[in-house]
């Protein structure tokens, strides 16, 4: 017998792993005595896309010395700014205009949400008196 006369045999046929992708189908292969194996793929298809901002985030945190988020204006000078600016008449809307600023910074400063800039703060001042 040469070795022409002999079968090489390059794959196995036989049942071949199959993907579930429904819990009856996984369920019923339990009962019928299967092996079932359960993997999670990875949710982000393409990890080259993926940016991972938590670690950037984290990173930049712990660089950082900036323990609490910045002072805001005191109480007191929103309630200064609001009364002398009803003592006038104007509205906050008035207010912005004659300082050029947006209205919103205005009421930012009343409701003490504002980071104190020096210049506004001057601006609003000499508006006022």
């Amino acid at each position: 017998m040469s070795d022409w006369d002999e079968t090489t045999v390059l794959r196995k046929s036989g049942p071949r792993p199959t993907v579930a992708k429904s819990q009856s189908v996984i369920n019923a292969a339990r009962r019928a005595g299967e092996v079932v194996a359960t993997e999670r793929k990875s949710e982000v298809a393409n990890r080259g896309h993926h940016v991972d901002t938590d670690h950037r985030r984290i990173a930049a945190l712990d660089r950082s010395d900036d323990v609490r988020p910045p002072a805001t204006v005191n109480m007191s000078v929103g309630k200064a700014i609001q009364q002398a600016r009803q003592v006038k008449g104007w509205t906050q809307k008035d207010l912005a205009t004659r300082i050029n600023e947006k209205p919103t910074v205005v009421n930012d400063y009343e409701a003490t949400k504002a980071v104190p800039n020096q210049q506004i703060l001057m601006k609003m001042e000499r508006a006022l008196g």
